[in-house]
């Protein structure tokens, strides 16, 4: 198994402590008196979505976490959770409700995405940075009311409300952002 060493850790690196992959989500380095430093991060565990604060001094090593990255096909939801299959082997499994979190508002039935896996089980879906989806209910706009600068509230196909400009209406595709959830801009069909 590989070693880390605490100045390689960024924002997004993946390590293991205590048998658990984490991801690195913010890193902050001190130097101290006489050529010492401690790290300071804040990381989400992969297996459970915990998120923990951390500090790690100057020499300390951590075990890198042996990720491998498949792509997979949402299939679809039940009580049990989110099905997809493998697109190399054809094998279908499921992932908890917990663990797919709001990411579950930017898929559908189809969407081909990618699949993290940690001694052998599944642990994280990457979604894409844009998902283009269609507005299935939104107000119309009030005639001459076309400004880009009023927005209001429409419903995706996936259930997911985002406020979007005055000019889009039932029907249309949008892109939205995948990592805060906003709308970007509307496809032309």
């Amino acid at each position: 198994m590989a070693s880390l060493s605490i100045t390689e850790l960024k924002k997004g690196t993946i390590f293991q402590l205590d048998g658990t992959p984490y991801r690195v989500v913010e890193y902050a380095q001190k130097v101290m008196g006489r050529g010492g430093s401690i790290v300071n991060v804040k990381i989400k565990s992969l297996a459970d979505g915990k998120v923990l604060d951390k500090t790690f001094k100057g020499g300390e090593q951590l075990e890198s976490a042996d990720i491998t990255n498949r792509p997979v096909q949402y299939l679809y939801k039940n009580a049990v959770g989110y099905h997809f299959m493998d697109t190399e082997n054809y094998e279908q499994f499921a992932v908890a409700v917990a663990i797919m979190e709001e990411r579950a508002n930017y898929i559908k039935e189809g969407d081909m995405l990618n699949a993290q896996f940690f001694s052998g089980r599944i642990i994280n879906i990457e979604l894409p940075k844009n998902v283009h989806l269609k507005v299935t209910y939104t107000e119309s706009a009030v005639r001459g009311d076309t400004s880009t600068a009023i927005i209001k509230d429409a419903t995706l196909e996936t259930g997911i409300t985002v406020k979007v400009p005055a000019f889009i209406k039932q029907g249309d595709i949008i892109s939205i952002d995948t990592s805060n959830g906003t709308y970007r801009e509307r496809i032309r069909n």
